[in-house]
Protein backbone atom coordinates (compact mmCIF):
# COMPACT_ATOMS: atom_id res chain seq x y z
CA UNK A 1 0.00 0.00 0.00
CA UNK A 2 3.23 9.36 -3.10
CA UNK A 3 5.36 11.58 -0.96
CA UNK A 4 4.27 14.55 1.03
CA UNK A 5 5.87 16.58 3.40
CA UNK A 6 4.72 16.84 7.35
CA UNK A 7 5.47 18.82 9.63
CA UNK A 8 8.28 17.36 11.40
CA UNK A 9 8.92 15.15 8.32
CA UNK A 10 8.07 14.85 5.38
CA UNK A 11 5.36 12.35 4.22
CA UNK A 12 1.53 11.98 2.67
CA UNK A 13 -1.22 9.83 3.07
CA UNK A 14 -3.54 7.25 0.90
CA UNK A 15 -5.50 4.33 1.06
CA UNK A 16 -5.91 1.36 -0.54
CA UNK A 17 -9.14 -0.73 -0.94
CA UNK A 18 -8.95 -4.33 0.80
CA UNK A 19 -11.51 -7.48 0.57
CA UNK A 20 -14.68 -8.25 2.07
CA UNK A 21 -15.36 -10.00 6.04
CA UNK A 22 -14.93 -13.74 5.79
CA UNK A 23 -17.02 -15.83 8.08
CA UNK A 24 -14.47 -18.35 8.02
CA UNK A 25 -16.50 -21.35 7.03
CA UNK A 26 -18.52 -19.51 4.53
CA UNK A 27 -15.71 -16.88 2.89
CA UNK A 28 -19.02 -13.88 3.41
CA UNK A 29 -18.20 -10.25 4.23
CA UNK A 30 -19.01 -7.64 6.64
CA UNK A 31 -21.23 -4.80 5.55
CA UNK A 32 -18.82 -1.55 5.02
CA UNK A 33 -17.58 -0.76 9.07
CA UNK A 34 -18.63 1.91 11.53
CA UNK A 35 -15.17 3.68 10.44
CA UNK A 36 -14.53 5.02 6.88
CA UNK A 37 -11.33 3.95 4.67
CA UNK A 38 -7.88 5.12 5.47
CA UNK A 39 -5.40 7.16 2.87
CA UNK A 40 -1.79 8.73 3.57
CA UNK A 41 -0.72 11.59 1.57
CA UNK A 42 3.73 11.67 1.25
CA UNK A 43 3.89 14.30 3.56
CA UNK A 44 1.08 14.50 5.46
CA UNK A 45 -2.62 13.27 3.65
CA UNK A 46 -4.05 9.93 3.94
CA UNK A 47 -6.56 8.60 1.65
CA UNK A 48 -8.38 6.22 0.17
CA UNK A 49 -7.00 4.90 -3.32
CA UNK A 50 -10.36 5.20 -5.47
CA UNK A 51 -13.47 5.35 -4.19
CA UNK A 52 -13.93 6.61 -0.30
CA UNK A 53 -16.65 5.92 1.26
CA UNK A 54 -17.85 9.23 3.64
CA UNK A 55 -15.21 9.34 6.14
CA UNK A 56 -17.78 10.71 9.23
CA UNK A 57 -20.90 9.15 10.06
CA UNK A 58 -22.97 11.46 12.37
CA UNK A 59 -25.99 9.70 14.04
CA UNK A 60 -27.72 11.64 16.23
CA UNK A 61 -24.99 14.19 16.45
CA UNK A 62 -22.43 11.53 17.16
CA UNK A 63 -19.39 11.73 15.33
CA UNK A 64 -17.81 8.07 15.03
CA UNK A 65 -14.68 7.67 16.46
CA UNK A 66 -11.86 6.68 14.53
CA UNK A 67 -10.41 3.46 16.16
CA UNK A 68 -6.69 5.11 15.05
CA UNK A 69 -4.90 8.07 13.78
CA UNK A 70 -3.07 8.56 11.43
CA UNK A 71 -0.24 11.25 11.75
CA UNK A 72 -1.72 13.67 9.26
CA UNK A 73 -0.23 16.97 8.54
CA UNK A 74 -3.00 19.26 8.27
CA UNK A 75 -1.76 22.77 7.75
CA UNK A 76 0.29 21.34 4.67
CA UNK A 77 -2.96 20.14 3.11
CA UNK A 78 -4.43 23.48 3.36
CA UNK A 79 -1.08 25.37 2.05
CA UNK A 80 -0.90 22.82 -0.88
CA UNK A 81 -4.73 22.45 -1.07
CA UNK A 82 -4.33 22.96 -4.95
CA UNK A 83 -1.64 20.08 -5.63
CA UNK A 84 -3.61 17.92 -3.27
CA UNK A 85 -6.97 18.55 -5.41
CA UNK A 86 -5.15 17.75 -8.56
CA UNK A 87 -3.80 14.82 -7.20
CA UNK A 88 -7.25 13.39 -5.62
CA UNK A 89 -8.59 13.63 -9.43
CA UNK A 90 -6.08 12.40 -11.58
CA UNK A 91 -5.99 9.10 -8.61
CA UNK A 92 -10.05 8.90 -9.61
CA UNK A 93 -10.34 9.26 -5.85
CA UNK A 94 -14.15 10.31 -3.97
CA UNK A 95 -12.09 12.10 -1.12
CA UNK A 96 -13.82 15.30 0.03
CA UNK A 97 -10.96 17.99 0.36
CA UNK A 98 -13.47 20.84 0.74
CA UNK A 99 -14.97 19.36 3.68
CA UNK A 100 -11.02 18.86 4.99
CA UNK A 101 -10.38 22.30 4.79
CA UNK A 102 -13.55 23.47 6.05
CA UNK A 103 -13.71 21.37 9.14
CA UNK A 104 -9.91 21.83 9.66
CA UNK A 105 -10.78 26.20 9.65
CA UNK A 106 -13.85 25.01 12.07
CA UNK A 107 -11.38 23.72 14.18
CA UNK A 108 -8.61 25.91 14.08
CA UNK A 109 -11.62 28.22 15.37
CA UNK A 110 -12.94 26.39 17.58
CA UNK A 111 -9.57 26.08 19.33
CA UNK A 112 -8.93 29.78 19.88
CA UNK A 113 -12.57 29.57 21.92
CA UNK A 114 -11.84 26.84 23.77
CA UNK A 115 -8.57 28.61 24.59
CA UNK A 116 -9.73 31.72 25.57
CA UNK A 117 -12.25 30.14 27.80
CA UNK A 118 -9.90 28.23 29.53
CA UNK A 119 -7.87 32.05 29.73
CA UNK A 120 -11.04 33.36 31.76
CA UNK A 121 -11.34 30.46 33.69
CA UNK A 122 -8.07 30.97 35.11
CA UNK A 123 -8.23 34.73 35.68
CA UNK A 124 -11.30 34.18 37.40
CA UNK A 125 -9.38 31.53 39.54
CA UNK A 126 -6.98 33.65 39.94
CA UNK A 127 -9.21 36.10 41.21
CA UNK A 128 -10.42 34.06 43.81
CA UNK A 129 -6.97 33.47 45.99
CA UNK A 130 -6.84 37.17 46.82
CA UNK A 131 -9.04 38.82 49.43
CA UNK A 132 -12.59 39.32 48.92
CA UNK A 133 -15.67 40.16 50.02
CA UNK A 134 -18.51 37.31 50.08
CA UNK A 135 -20.20 39.25 47.55
CA UNK A 136 -17.64 39.56 45.02
CA UNK A 137 -16.30 35.90 45.94
CA UNK A 138 -19.93 34.11 45.14
CA UNK A 139 -20.33 36.79 41.58
CA UNK A 140 -16.93 34.95 41.02
CA UNK A 141 -17.76 31.69 41.76
CA UNK A 142 -21.20 31.77 39.54
CA UNK A 143 -18.87 33.47 36.49
CA UNK A 144 -16.46 30.27 37.32
CA UNK A 145 -19.36 27.73 37.17
CA UNK A 146 -20.55 28.84 34.03
CA UNK A 147 -17.32 28.96 32.21
CA UNK A 148 -16.48 25.74 33.11
CA UNK A 149 -19.95 24.55 31.92
CA UNK A 150 -19.61 26.63 28.61
CA UNK A 151 -16.06 25.01 28.27
CA UNK A 152 -17.08 21.96 28.53
CA UNK A 153 -19.67 21.97 25.66
CA UNK A 154 -16.67 23.70 23.68
CA UNK A 155 -14.21 20.57 24.33
CA UNK A 156 -17.06 17.92 23.82
CA UNK A 157 -17.89 19.70 20.16
CA UNK A 158 -14.19 20.01 19.46
CA UNK A 159 -13.61 16.62 19.64
CA UNK A 160 -16.31 15.60 17.61
CA UNK A 161 -14.77 18.11 15.09
CA UNK A 162 -11.31 16.70 15.48
CA UNK A 163 -12.51 12.89 15.30
CA UNK A 164 -15.13 14.09 11.84
CA UNK A 165 -11.71 15.67 10.24
CA UNK A 166 -9.44 12.57 10.88
CA UNK A 167 -11.74 10.46 9.04
CA UNK A 168 -12.55 12.73 6.18
CA UNK A 169 -8.69 13.58 6.08
CA UNK A 170 -7.89 9.91 5.95
CA UNK A 171 -9.71 9.10 2.93
CA UNK A 172 -7.15 11.46 0.62
CA UNK A 173 -4.44 9.70 -1.29
CA UNK A 174 -0.99 9.42 -1.23
CA UNK A 175 0.85 12.34 -3.62
CA UNK A 176 2.05 10.77 -6.71
CA UNK A 177 5.90 11.05 -7.52
CA UNK A 178 6.02 13.50 -10.66
CA UNK A 179 7.48 11.16 -13.68
CA UNK A 180 3.96 8.75 -13.06
CA UNK A 181 1.64 9.25 -16.07
CA UNK A 182 -1.57 10.65 -15.47
CA UNK A 183 -4.70 9.22 -16.53
CA UNK A 184 -5.85 5.09 -16.20
CA UNK A 185 -4.54 1.90 -16.93
CA UNK A 186 -4.11 2.07 -20.50
CA UNK A 187 -1.58 5.74 -19.67
CA UNK A 188 0.85 3.43 -18.24
CA UNK A 189 4.53 4.15 -19.34
CA UNK A 190 6.80 1.17 -20.67
CA UNK A 191 9.74 1.00 -18.93
CA UNK A 192 11.32 -1.82 -20.10
CA UNK A 193 11.00 -4.94 -22.45
CA UNK A 194 12.89 -8.48 -22.12
CA UNK A 195 12.78 -11.25 -24.84
CA UNK A 196 10.82 -12.14 -27.12
CA UNK A 197 7.38 -14.46 -27.07
CA UNK A 198 8.81 -18.13 -27.95
CA UNK A 199 7.43 -19.18 -30.80
CA UNK A 200 5.77 -22.80 -30.89
CA UNK A 201 5.34 -24.67 -33.86
CA UNK A 202 2.29 -26.67 -32.56
CA UNK A 203 -0.91 -25.94 -31.41
CA UNK A 204 -0.54 -23.70 -28.13
CA UNK A 205 -2.63 -25.00 -24.81
CA UNK A 206 -3.39 -22.85 -21.93
CA UNK A 207 -2.51 -23.71 -18.68
CA UNK A 208 -5.56 -25.44 -17.70
CA UNK A 209 -5.31 -27.86 -20.60
CA UNK A 210 -1.68 -28.86 -19.86
CA UNK A 211 -2.64 -28.94 -15.63
CA UNK A 212 -5.38 -31.34 -16.67
CA UNK A 213 -3.33 -33.36 -19.40
CA UNK A 214 -0.42 -34.11 -16.70
CA UNK A 215 -2.67 -33.91 -13.75
CA UNK A 216 -0.95 -31.06 -11.99
CA UNK A 217 -4.29 -29.13 -11.56
CA UNK A 218 -8.00 -29.92 -10.30
CA UNK A 219 -10.16 -27.78 -9.82
CA UNK A 220 -13.26 -29.82 -9.69
CA UNK A 221 -12.84 -31.38 -6.86
CA UNK A 222 -11.73 -28.07 -5.01
CA UNK A 223 -14.85 -26.73 -6.18
CA UNK A 224 -17.11 -29.24 -4.60
CA UNK A 225 -14.99 -28.78 -1.46
CA UNK A 226 -14.23 -25.03 -1.08
CA UNK A 227 -16.11 -23.55 -3.80
CA UNK A 228 -14.95 -21.76 -7.18
CA UNK A 229 -11.68 -20.28 -7.82
CA UNK A 230 -10.14 -22.99 -5.40
CA UNK A 231 -7.39 -25.51 -6.42
CA UNK A 232 -5.34 -28.28 -5.62
CA UNK A 233 -1.80 -28.90 -6.77
CA UNK A 234 -0.67 -32.45 -7.57
CA UNK A 235 2.46 -34.82 -8.35
CA UNK A 236 4.55 -32.55 -10.15
CA UNK A 237 2.79 -29.10 -9.38
CA UNK A 238 3.60 -29.35 -5.91
CA UNK A 239 7.13 -29.96 -6.33
CA UNK A 240 7.40 -26.66 -8.95
CA UNK A 241 5.76 -24.83 -5.71
CA UNK A 242 7.80 -25.81 -3.63
CA UNK A 243 10.69 -25.26 -5.84
CA UNK A 244 9.43 -21.62 -7.33
CA UNK A 245 9.09 -20.73 -3.31
CA UNK A 246 12.48 -21.72 -2.14
CA UNK A 247 14.72 -20.38 -5.03
CA UNK A 248 13.23 -17.80 -4.36
CA UNK A 249 13.82 -17.06 -1.15
CA UNK A 250 17.19 -18.12 -1.96
CA UNK A 251 18.43 -15.13 -4.24
CA UNK A 252 16.61 -12.66 -2.65
CA UNK A 253 18.58 -13.66 0.62
CA UNK A 254 21.59 -13.25 -1.05
CA UNK A 255 20.58 -9.26 -1.68
CA UNK A 256 20.87 -8.84 1.93
CA UNK A 257 17.30 -10.15 3.45
CA UNK A 258 15.86 -11.36 6.37
CA UNK A 259 13.50 -14.18 5.78
CA UNK A 260 10.20 -14.46 7.36
CA UNK A 261 7.39 -16.48 7.32
CA UNK A 262 4.11 -14.48 8.80
CA UNK A 263 0.50 -14.88 10.30
CA UNK A 264 -2.17 -15.42 8.50
CA UNK A 265 -4.38 -13.69 10.49
CA UNK A 266 -3.90 -10.20 11.27
CA UNK A 267 -6.19 -7.66 13.37
CA UNK A 268 -8.48 -5.01 10.76
CA UNK A 269 -6.18 -1.86 12.29
CA UNK A 270 -3.20 -3.48 11.09
CA UNK A 271 -5.18 -3.99 7.96
CA UNK A 272 -6.42 -0.48 7.72
CA UNK A 273 -3.50 1.25 8.64
CA UNK A 274 -1.40 -0.56 5.64
CA UNK A 275 -4.15 1.16 3.22
CA UNK A 276 -6.86 -1.06 2.41
CA UNK A 277 -10.25 -1.39 3.45
CA UNK A 278 -11.22 -4.64 5.45
CA UNK A 279 -15.29 -4.27 5.11
CA UNK A 280 -16.60 -2.48 2.56
CA UNK A 281 -17.93 -3.42 -0.85
CA UNK A 282 -16.05 -4.69 -3.25
CA UNK A 283 -13.60 -5.02 -0.65
CA UNK A 284 -10.58 -7.82 -1.26
CA UNK A 285 -10.13 -8.63 2.21
CA UNK A 286 -12.23 -11.82 4.26
CA UNK A 287 -13.18 -10.44 7.38
CA UNK A 288 -13.62 -13.04 10.28
CA UNK A 289 -16.99 -12.89 11.27
CA UNK A 290 -17.73 -11.37 15.16
CA UNK A 291 -14.13 -10.69 15.19
CA UNK A 292 -11.58 -7.45 14.74
CA UNK A 293 -9.01 -9.70 12.60
CA UNK A 294 -9.04 -10.65 9.22
CA UNK A 295 -6.83 -12.70 6.70
CA UNK A 296 -4.06 -11.36 5.34
CA UNK A 297 -4.18 -10.65 0.86
CA UNK A 298 -0.42 -10.12 1.13
CA UNK A 299 2.67 -10.54 3.51
CA UNK A 300 2.91 -6.40 3.34
CA UNK A 301 0.49 -6.47 6.21
CA UNK A 302 1.98 -8.42 8.39
CA UNK A 303 5.39 -7.58 7.58
CA UNK A 304 4.34 -3.79 7.72
CA UNK A 305 3.32 -4.36 11.55
CA UNK A 306 6.48 -5.94 12.63
CA UNK A 307 7.90 -2.73 13.79
CA UNK A 308 4.14 -0.25 14.41
CA UNK A 309 4.51 2.48 17.20
CA UNK A 310 8.32 2.28 17.85
CA UNK A 311 11.08 4.38 16.79
CA UNK A 312 13.75 2.37 14.84
CA UNK A 313 17.57 3.14 15.20
CA UNK A 314 18.97 5.14 11.99
CA UNK A 315 21.81 2.67 12.14
CA UNK A 316 19.52 -0.41 11.50
CA UNK A 317 18.35 1.04 8.05
CA UNK A 318 17.54 -0.19 5.63
CA UNK A 319 15.50 -3.08 7.09
CA UNK A 320 15.20 -5.34 4.32
CA UNK A 321 12.58 -8.48 4.95
CA UNK A 322 11.52 -11.38 2.06
CA UNK A 323 8.41 -13.22 3.98
CA UNK A 324 6.61 -16.08 2.86
CA UNK A 325 2.81 -16.52 3.05
CA UNK A 326 -0.31 -17.65 2.21
CA UNK A 327 -3.00 -14.75 0.71
CA UNK A 328 -6.41 -14.55 0.96
CA UNK A 329 -8.33 -11.91 -1.57
CA UNK A 330 -12.49 -12.20 -2.42
CA UNK A 331 -11.60 -11.20 -6.04
CA UNK A 332 -14.50 -9.30 -6.02
CA UNK A 333 -15.94 -8.24 -9.42
CA UNK A 334 -13.60 -10.17 -10.81
CA UNK A 335 -14.93 -12.35 -13.48
CA UNK A 336 -14.57 -13.56 -17.10
CA UNK A 337 -11.79 -15.32 -19.49
CA UNK A 338 -9.42 -13.19 -18.64
CA UNK A 339 -9.14 -14.35 -14.43
CA UNK A 340 -9.84 -18.24 -15.23
CA UNK A 341 -7.45 -21.03 -14.13
CA UNK A 342 -5.17 -19.70 -11.85
CA UNK A 343 -4.72 -16.39 -12.78
CA UNK A 344 -7.25 -15.35 -10.34
CA UNK A 345 -7.71 -17.44 -7.59
CA UNK A 346 -9.01 -16.94 -3.85
CA UNK A 347 -6.21 -18.52 -1.72
CA UNK A 348 -2.12 -18.77 -3.13
CA UNK A 349 1.59 -18.96 -1.97
CA UNK A 350 3.15 -15.71 -2.45
CA UNK A 351 7.04 -14.44 -1.55
CA UNK A 352 6.85 -10.52 -0.82
CA UNK A 353 9.94 -8.33 -0.22
CA UNK A 354 9.61 -5.38 2.22
CA UNK A 355 11.60 -2.66 2.76
CA UNK A 356 12.16 0.38 5.54
CA UNK A 357 14.38 2.83 5.02
CA UNK A 358 15.50 6.28 5.64
CA UNK A 359 13.37 8.87 3.54
CA UNK A 360 15.99 10.52 1.10
CA UNK A 361 16.72 6.35 -0.04
CA UNK A 362 12.84 5.23 -1.08
CA UNK A 363 13.85 5.98 -4.67
CA UNK A 364 16.94 4.31 -4.37
CA UNK A 365 15.83 1.25 -3.23
CA UNK A 366 12.34 1.25 -5.55
CA UNK A 367 14.91 0.77 -8.05
CA UNK A 368 16.39 -2.00 -6.61
CA UNK A 369 13.38 -4.20 -6.11
CA UNK A 370 12.07 -4.08 -9.65
CA UNK A 371 15.77 -4.83 -10.53
CA UNK A 372 15.50 -8.20 -8.30
CA UNK A 373 12.04 -8.64 -9.94
CA UNK A 374 13.57 -8.74 -13.57
CA UNK A 375 16.73 -10.48 -12.12
CA UNK A 376 14.26 -13.06 -11.12
CA UNK A 377 12.10 -13.33 -14.07
CA UNK A 378 14.78 -12.96 -16.88
CA UNK A 379 16.94 -15.73 -15.01
CA UNK A 380 13.69 -18.55 -15.68
CA UNK A 381 13.73 -17.61 -19.55
CA UNK A 382 10.49 -15.62 -19.47
CA UNK A 383 9.25 -12.55 -21.98
CA UNK A 384 7.94 -9.57 -19.90
CA UNK A 385 7.15 -5.95 -19.81
CA UNK A 386 7.87 -3.49 -16.93
CA UNK A 387 5.30 -0.55 -16.78
CA UNK A 388 5.08 2.60 -14.48
CA UNK A 389 1.53 2.87 -13.61
CA UNK A 390 -0.78 5.50 -14.52
CA UNK A 391 -2.34 7.55 -11.91
CA UNK A 392 -5.88 6.05 -12.24
CA UNK A 393 -4.04 2.50 -11.23
CA UNK A 394 -2.50 3.14 -8.38
CA UNK A 395 -3.40 1.94 -4.72
CA UNK A 396 -3.80 4.42 -2.12
CA UNK A 397 -0.46 3.72 -0.57
CA UNK A 398 1.76 4.34 -3.60
CA UNK A 399 3.24 6.91 -4.72
CA UNK A 400 4.61 5.46 -7.42
CA UNK A 401 3.88 1.92 -9.24
CA UNK A 402 5.80 -0.39 -11.37
CA UNK A 403 4.34 -3.67 -12.88
CA UNK A 404 5.85 -6.65 -14.42
CA UNK A 405 3.79 -8.18 -16.99
CA UNK A 406 4.76 -11.29 -18.88
CA UNK A 407 3.97 -13.39 -21.92
CA UNK A 408 1.12 -16.01 -21.23
CA UNK A 409 0.88 -18.11 -24.91
CA UNK A 410 -2.35 -20.05 -23.43
CA UNK A 411 -3.80 -16.93 -22.34
CA UNK A 412 -3.19 -15.28 -25.38
CA UNK A 413 -1.94 -11.69 -23.60
CA UNK A 414 0.61 -10.62 -20.77
CA UNK A 415 -0.43 -10.97 -17.33
CA UNK A 416 0.39 -9.03 -14.26
CA UNK A 417 2.83 -11.65 -11.94
CA UNK A 418 4.53 -8.76 -9.81
CA UNK A 419 4.35 -5.32 -8.65
CA UNK A 420 7.02 -2.79 -6.81
CA UNK A 421 5.51 0.09 -5.03
CA UNK A 422 7.36 3.15 -3.32
CA UNK A 423 4.28 4.12 -0.22
CA UNK A 424 6.65 6.79 1.09
CA UNK A 425 5.43 7.33 5.02
CA UNK A 426 2.03 6.77 3.82
CA UNK A 427 2.09 3.37 5.87
CA UNK A 428 4.77 4.69 8.50
CA UNK A 429 2.09 7.67 9.50
CA UNK A 430 -0.28 5.40 10.03
CA UNK A 431 1.46 2.68 12.29
CA UNK A 432 3.78 4.76 13.53
CA UNK A 433 6.74 3.43 12.63
CA UNK A 434 10.00 6.19 13.01
CA UNK A 435 13.53 6.98 13.49
CA UNK A 436 15.46 9.58 14.74
CA UNK A 437 18.03 10.86 12.42
CA UNK A 438 21.81 10.52 14.02
CA UNK A 439 23.61 13.25 12.10
CA UNK A 440 21.14 15.92 12.95
CA UNK A 441 22.26 18.62 15.39
CA UNK A 442 21.03 18.33 19.13
CA UNK A 443 20.33 21.39 21.38
CA UNK A 444 20.92 22.02 24.63
CA UNK A 445 18.15 23.74 26.52
CA UNK A 446 18.20 26.35 29.21
CA UNK A 447 18.39 23.89 31.93
CA UNK A 448 21.25 22.02 30.79
CA UNK A 449 19.67 19.25 28.74
CA UNK A 450 20.47 17.97 25.31
CA UNK A 451 17.52 17.84 23.18
CA UNK A 452 17.41 15.09 20.70
CA UNK A 453 16.78 15.25 16.85
CA UNK A 454 13.33 15.29 16.08
CA UNK A 455 12.38 11.68 14.90
CA UNK A 456 10.81 11.13 11.19
CA UNK A 457 8.62 8.68 9.72
CA UNK A 458 10.41 5.81 7.65
CA UNK A 459 9.47 5.19 3.88
CA UNK A 460 8.20 1.76 3.49
CA UNK A 461 8.06 -0.36 0.16
CA UNK A 462 6.93 -3.80 -0.86
CA UNK A 463 7.60 -5.54 -4.47
CA UNK A 464 6.62 -9.41 -5.03
CA UNK A 465 8.84 -11.75 -5.68
CA UNK A 466 7.11 -14.62 -6.58
CA UNK A 467 3.28 -14.98 -6.89
CA UNK A 468 2.94 -18.70 -7.36
CA UNK A 469 0.05 -19.27 -9.40
CA UNK A 470 0.63 -16.99 -11.94
CA UNK A 471 4.07 -18.03 -12.25
CA UNK A 472 2.74 -21.10 -12.77
CA UNK A 473 0.86 -20.08 -15.55
CA UNK A 474 4.44 -18.67 -17.16
CA UNK A 475 6.11 -21.62 -16.69
CA UNK A 476 2.82 -24.25 -17.81
CA UNK A 477 2.55 -21.91 -21.07
CA UNK A 478 5.92 -20.72 -21.82
CA UNK A 479 7.93 -24.12 -21.56
CA UNK A 480 5.61 -26.41 -23.09
CA UNK A 481 6.80 -29.21 -25.53
CA UNK A 482 4.79 -30.73 -28.66
CA UNK A 483 4.95 -34.08 -27.04
CA UNK A 484 3.00 -32.14 -24.06
CA UNK A 485 6.05 -32.43 -21.89
CA UNK A 486 6.77 -29.15 -19.96
CA UNK A 487 10.26 -28.26 -19.44
CA UNK A 488 11.28 -27.56 -16.26
CA UNK A 489 13.95 -23.99 -16.29
CA UNK A 490 17.35 -24.38 -15.40
CA UNK A 491 17.68 -22.53 -11.99
CA UNK A 492 14.54 -24.50 -10.42
CA UNK A 493 15.95 -27.83 -10.95
CA UNK A 494 18.26 -28.53 -7.81
CA UNK A 495 14.84 -27.43 -5.88
CA UNK A 496 12.79 -30.32 -7.51
CA UNK A 497 15.11 -33.27 -7.20
CA UNK A 498 17.18 -32.45 -10.03
CA UNK A 499 13.34 -33.17 -12.33
CA UNK A 500 14.12 -31.53 -15.74
CA UNK A 501 10.53 -31.81 -17.45
CA UNK A 502 7.17 -32.96 -16.44
CA UNK A 503 6.39 -35.59 -18.65
CA UNK A 504 2.34 -36.97 -19.62
CA UNK A 505 1.92 -39.96 -17.05
CA UNK A 506 1.60 -43.48 -19.16
CA UNK A 507 -2.04 -44.93 -19.00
Amino acid sequence: MATIPISSSSSRFIFRTLPKTLNLALFSRHTPPKAPPFSVLIRALSAQAVAAAPAAQISDNKVVKPQWKAAIDFKWIRDNKEEVAVNIKNRNSNANLELVLELYDKMLNLQKEVEGLRGERNNVANKMKGKLEPSERQKLVEEGKNLKEALMTLEEDLINLRDELQLEAQCIPNMTHPDVPIGGEDSSKLRNMVGSPRKLDFPVKDHLQIGKELDLIDFDAAAEVSGSKFYYLRNEAVLLEMALINWTLAEVMKRGFTPLITPEVVRSSVVEKCGFQPRGENTQVYSIEDSDQCLIGTAEIPVGGIHMDSIVAESSLPIKYVAFSHCFRTEAGAAGTATRGLYRVHQFSKVEMFILCKQEESDKYHEELIKIEEDLFSSLGLHYKTLDMATGDLGAPAYRKFDVEAWMPGLERYGEISSASNCTDYQSRRLGIRYRPSESPSTTSKKGKTNQAATKFVHTLNATACAVPRMLVCLLENFQQEDGSVIIPDPLRPFMGGIEAIYPKSR
